[in-house]
C-alpha cells in the first residue's frame, strides 16, 4: 500500500509499505477514505517530537471503512464508516476511566507517533470499540475528518481548559486550523469578544468570517499594545495559545487579566520562560493538555444539527498519491493560503 513515511527531521517520502495486519483481538483494519495533515506533523518533521522514529507512517486523523475486525470487537463490523480518533483508548485503565484518554496506559496518542498512522491506504486501529466512532448516515466525510483531532483539540484544550464563559474577552493566538477550531467552539459560550491574533491576513479574514469580533496582525509585534487599548488596560479573561513557540506563549502571559486563564494548545519543541515574577500575585490559571477526544460525540451531534460547520476550514484537496505536494502546500501555509488540507483515497 502507499503511505507517507518519516525518515528523521526534515525527511519524508511516499512509499510502498506492507499492508497492516491485526495484531490483537481488539484491533480493526480501516481503509482510509479521507485523511489530512496536522500542524503536529510539521512539528514531527522539525524534530520536536522525539518519540516518532524513522520509518514511521505519519498521520493521526482520518475517516474510512472497516475492512476487518478482531474477534473481541463488538461495536463495529466490516463495511461500517467510521471516524478514527487521534487518541487510542483502551477504555479500562485508570486514566481512561478518569476521562484522560490521552494518557491511556496502553494507548493515548500513538497513531503516527509510536505506531503507524493514517496517511496510508489502510491503518490498524487498536482498541477499536473505544477508539472509533460510527459515522451517521448522510454525514459528509470531509466534515467528519475534523472530529479526529482539531475540533476536540480546540474545544477541550482551548475552550474547556480556558473556562470560557458568557461575557468573557477571549484572545486566540494563532489562526491556524486548531486556533480556528477554538474560535468556532468558543462561540458555544457567547463570549463578549473573541480577538484573533496572527501574522497572516488571509487567516485573519477567515477568522472574521467564522465569528472573530476583533483581529490583530502581529507582524509588527504590537499585539500587546493593541489588546491593552481594546480592553482599556485590563487584558483578556482567556488567552488561548495555539501556535507552540516561546513568543506566542509569552504574549499570553502579558495580555492576561487578573483572575484569567491561559490555555496552552500548541505543541512546544523548546523551553518557554514562565514569568512568575509578574504572574505570582495575579490569580492566573495556566493549563496544559493533550486532547483526550472525550467530546467527539458532543461535537458530532453539533455538526449533524448544522450548528457547527467545520468544512469551512478546508482550503486544499489532494489525492493520497499527491501527499508530498500536499505537505509542500501545508508547510508554506501563508504563501498558499492553506488551512486544512484533505487527502482522498476514494
Amino acid at each position: 500500500m502507499k503511505a507517507l513515511v518519516y525518515h528523521g527531521p526534515g525527511k519524508k517520502s511516499l512509499e510502498d509499505m506492507p499492508k497492516p495486519a491485526l495484531l490483537e483481538a481488539t484491533d480493526a483494519l480501516v481503509r482510509i477514505t479521507k485523511t489530512t495533515l496536522c500542524g503536529t506533523d510539521l512539528h514531527i518533521l522539525k524534530g520536536d517530537v522525539p518519540t516518532v522514529g524513522a520509518g514511521r507512517i505519519l498521520g493521526h486523523e482520518g475517516v474510512g471503512v472497516i475492512e476487518t475486525t478482531g474477534d473481541s470487537v463488538t461495536r463495529f463490523h466490516p463495511g461500517d464508516r467510521v471516524i478514527i480518533s487521534c487518541i487510542s483508548a483502551c477504555g479500562k485503565c485508570d486514566y481512561c476511566r478518569r476521562g484522560m484518554c490521552s494518557h491511556c496506559e496502553k494507548g493515548g496518542w500513538i497513531l503516527g507517533n509510536t505506531i503507524d498512522g493514517t496517511q496510508a491506504e489502510v491503518v490498524r486501529v487498536p482498541w477499536a470499540d473505544t477508539s472509533l466512532h460510527l459515522i451517521p448516515e448522510g454525514a459528509d466525510d470531509e466534515a467528519m475528518v475534523m472530529l479526529s483531532d482539531i475540533l476536540p483539540t480546540g474545544y477541550e484544550c482551548g475552550v474547556l481548559n480556558g473556562c470560557v464563559k458568557p461575557g468573557d474577552t477571549v484572545a486566540i493566538i494563532g489562526a491556524g486550523p486548531v486556533g480556528l477550531a477554538a474560535l468556532m467552539t468558543a462561540k458555544f459560550y457567547t463570549p463578549a469578544d473573541i480577538i484573533m491574533i496572527d501574522h497572516d491576513d488571509h487567516r485573519l479574514d477567515v477568522a472574521k468570517k467564522l465569528g472573530a469580533t476583533k483581529l490583530i496582525n502581529n507582524g509588527n509585534g504590537k499585539a500587546l499594545i493593541k489588546i491593552m487599548a481594546m480592553t482599556f488596560g485590563r487584558g483578556v479573561d482567556v488567552a488561548i495559545e495555539a501556535v507552540g513557540i516561546p513568543a506566542t506563549f509569552d504574549l499570553c502571559q502579558t495580555i492576561i487579566a487578573p483572575g484569567g486563564h491561559i490555555a496552552n494548545v500548541g505543541v512546544h519543541g523548546e523551553s518557554v520562560p514562565l514569568h512568575l515574577e509578574t504572574l505570582w500575585s495575579q490569580n492566573i490559571t495556566i493549563t496544559t493538555r493533550l486532547v483526550d477526544a472525550v467530546t467527539t460525540r458532543l461535537l458530532l451531534k453539533t455538526i449533524m444539527a448544522g450548528r457547527l460547520l467545520p468544512k469551512q476550514l478546508i482550503s486544499h484537496r489532494y489525492a493520497l498519491s499527491e501527499v508530498m505536494s500536499a505537505y509542500d502546500t501545508f508547510a508554506n501555509a501563508s504563501k498558499e493560503q492553506a488551512l486544512k488540507v484533505i487527502l482522498s483515497n476514494d
